[in-house]
């Protein structure tokens, strides 16, 4: 009867032994390829669809599922003093590789000027590649005061 039991007590340690032993489940990366670092879109400038800048992207709200539901934007101000949030649905941002390009002779941008991806360091011309981890910039499509004008995020502890 004793040995029945250490049976049964050695058999049972080794099947809860080899579950703690067993490797986590894990997310291959190349299935990762192509989906961007939270902490890299957060900072990310904000132009409209004149490439004029608008803001910046301060946090990404979601819902408890995990989906990103909105975008919190530090629009006016200067070098982050005076400025103030305005959350806006994150469906209505869209996101580009590519460098915003302006004319050099003006201040506007110039609509048929190609983005610009090389750059030049003394003789060399060193092509820019997008990075796969996060965009270059965030479009939405509003101007500065339509944005002033929305209501303010603030942020509670409700």
């Amino acid at each position: 009867m004793l040995a029945k039991y250490i049976t049964t007590g050695v058999v049972g340690s080794l099947l809860l032994a080899s579950a703690a032993f067993a490797e986590p489940p894990t997310v291959p990366q190349s299935q990762l390829h192509g989906d961007w670092r939270t902490s890299k879109v957060v900072g990310l400038n904000v132009y409209n669809d004149n490439n004029e800048n608008v803001g910046s992207i301060n946090e990404l709200l979601m819902d408890k599922s995990g989906n990103i539901k909105a975008a919190v934007l530090s629009v006016g101000g200067f070098l982050g003093m005076g400025a103030r949030y305005v959350a806006v649905p994150f469906d209505k941002i869209k996101f580009s590789n590519e460098p915003v390009s302006y004319a050099a002779t003006s201040a506007k941008p110039n609509a048929d000027a190609k983005p610009q991806s090389t750059t030049t360091t003394g003789s060399a011309t060193v092509s820019a590649k997008p990075n796969p981890w996060y965009p270059d910039h965030a479009v939405f499509n509003a101007n500065k005061d339509e944005l002033k004008s929305m209501p303010e995020f603030k942020f509670s502890n409700d």
